[in-house]
């Protein structure tokens, strides 16, 4: 995978995973299983780093990185609990490329166990805020409700709502974004009311369908008037700056997807993710001991 410079899960501080499953999706459209391998095609086919270093070409304001980043390669869904813990204890920083949305309610769960309640920033056209139905890819909000703070987490991309959906965001107070808002008040409003919002521990989720379907066909469920991926990478790198503990990104559909648009725009992001996370501490040797003796 182009992202990876590093061989060895021990000296990695961020771990690429990808989880090929849809069993909980109630999409018309199949095929978000077959998103990770497409993605690291696309990754491997199109996209150019310098010197192997962390720093896309496309946003070279963004300096290097040390972090250094291993493949874990595929897991399937049962081994979501026991691996996501592993990456919590290890202190990796876990980058998932699903699968259907629903996959973020069990990793997230696994990874902020023995933590207080995280910040969420979920980028969707969707809130997957319903609660009649349990356990599926529309219930992801309020299945991980315990896991978040919703004080300072926040829903970027929302336009397609149900009503149901709506009652749980003003019930629980969580700040949503949508297209118009950032219309009308501009990236650096949208980002300073982010930044403003989240907390010290930050984790991406996000739902390629955020995206319009110009720049992203490839997906689920398309819904129009969607941001652009210029206005997202700004966003987003803004937030990666600032540090994050872990990202997820679904509903890529390669099935319906135009040339790999929407594989290789993933691809992307990741890499500008990537190129604009901060830079990781230097491992101490009595970290490394402690992480060769948990994997033995």
């Amino acid at each position: 995978m182009c992202w990876a410079n590093s061989n060895s899960y021990e000296e990695s501080d961020i771990v690429i995973v990808g989880i090929p499953d849809q069993s909980h999706s109630h999409s018309i459209r199949k095929g978000t299983a077959l998103a990770p391998n497409a993605v690291r095609v696309a990754s491997n086919k199109r996209d150019v780093y310098v010197e192997n270093k962390i720093r896309s070409i496309a946003h070279t304001n963004s300096g290097r990185s040390n972090a250094k980043i291993f493949d874990y390669g595929n897991i399937p869904r049962k081994d979501i609990t026991e691996t996501f813990a592993k990456f919590a204890k290890d202190s990796k920083i876990p980058i998932t490329i699903g699968g259907d949305h629903s996959l973020t309610t069990p990793l997230i769960k696994a990874f902020t166990e023995n933590t207080k309640p995280i910040s969420l920033v979920y980028f969707d056209a969707h809130p997957d805020f319903l609660s009649s139905t349990r356990d599926f890819y529309g219930s992801v909000l309020y299945d991980i409700l315990p896991y978040i703070d919703k004080k300072s987490s926040v829903l970027v991309g929302i336009r397609s709502p149900e009503q149901e959906e709506i009652t749980n965001i003003q019930k629980y107070g969580i700040k949503v974004i949508s297209p118009q808002d950032i219309q009308y008040n501009g990236i650096k409003h949208t980002i300073n009311e982010i930044l403003k919002t989240v907390g010290a521990k930050t984790y991406l989720s996000f739902d390629m369908d955020w995206l319009d379907p110009a720049f992203a066909p490839g997906v689920s469920v398309p819904v129009p008037f969607g941001l652009s991926d210029t206005e997202s990478l700004a966003i987003i790198n803004e937030i990666a700056k600032r540090g994050i503990i872990g990202m997820d990104i679904m509903e890529i559909c390669p099935p319906f997807d135009v040339q790999d648009f929407t594989s290789h725009l993933a691809s992307r992001l990741i890499g500008e993710v990537l190129s604009s996370i901060k830079k990781m501490p230097k491992k101490s040797q009595k970290s490394k001991k402690q992480s060769k003796e948990h994997l033995q």
